[in-house]
């Protein structure tokens, strides 16, 4: 009688490097193995709709869907364990929304990053799905030679199909363009139900940190969101996650060419 597969008896995919042994992680950057880190909060408040890990969950899937595009071309995209914990002061106010200081978290970039062009990377990419992250990744990196910053929403097909698909008068957070690529990544985890559109103020959002509790706040958010995450569709959801991968192959296309 053949015995039964065990449950978890899967292939773990090719590029996570959590997934491989140490030698194997060593030839393929001896053989021109590009590095990717992705950086997405584990454990930052998106609304009542979303779940907290949103951001992680995205830089996952971004480099899986990365990485096969790659290979196709030739490209072979090593991706470190995603760095959960970042600089996030806008959210500290809501329970469990956890924030580094902004020099720990430059200097843990910057330590990840320069220990992985001394494994021999020819590149290494920080893959950013933050804001508040962008400035200090920039810092963390400077002067590194090897090392590119991936921002997610800066490409040019991306800031076009979300100029033509958004509704919502303002937003950057758990708002109608996240909830969207939500959508179409894990229908599951989103709650349309507790979807809210907000800051409520009056006069309208003002840079500086979401408030919960402080009605007098021009970034009053109940919620949590950061612009109107009730008009968010999966169709919405696809087409933006198709610009967003179309931009971030074409740059790491131009980064890494066909070869070492």
């Amino acid at each position: 009688m053949a015995s039964e597969q065990p449950v978890f008896a899967l292939r773990s995919p090719p590029h996570r490097v959590a997934d491989l042994a140490w030698d194997e992680v060593g030839r393929r950057l001896a053989a021109g193995a590009v590095a990717v880190l992705p950086i997405g909060a584990g454990a930052k408040e998106h609304g009542l709709h979303l779940p907290m890990g949103t951001d992680a969950l995205q830089a996952e899937v971004l480099c899986g869907l990365l990485s096969e595009r790659m290979r196709a071309k030739s490209i072979d995209l090593l991706v470190w364990p995603t760095l959960t914990y970042g600089y996030y002061p806008a959210f500290t106010a809501y329970a469990g929304s956890v924030s580094l200081s902004r020099p720990a978290f430059v200097a843990a970039v910057r330590e990840i990053v320069s220990g992985l062009i001394g494994f021999g990377a020819r590149a290494v990419l920080v893959l950013d799905t933050g804001i508040s992250t962008i400035p200090a990744v920039a810092e963390a990196i400077e002067g590194l030679a090897g090392a590119h910053h991936l921002k997610i929403h800066a490409g040019p097909r991306y800031r076009e199909a979300a100029a033509r698909l958004a509704e919502q008068p303002y937003g950057s957070h758990a708002d109608e363009l996240e909830t969207s690529r939500m959508l179409a990544l894990f229908p599951d985890l989103v709650d349309m139900a507790r979807a809210v559109a907000s800051p409520v103020h009056p006069e309208g959002p003002k840079p500086g940190a979401l408030r919960p509790a402080d009605p007098a706040s021009p970034n009053y958010s109940p919620s949590g969101s950061y612009g109107d995450p009730t008009l968010a569709t999966r169709e919405k959801g696809e087409m933006l996650l198709a610009a967003m991968l179309g931009d971030l192959a074409e740059e790491v296309g131009r980064i890494a060419g066909g070869g070492r």
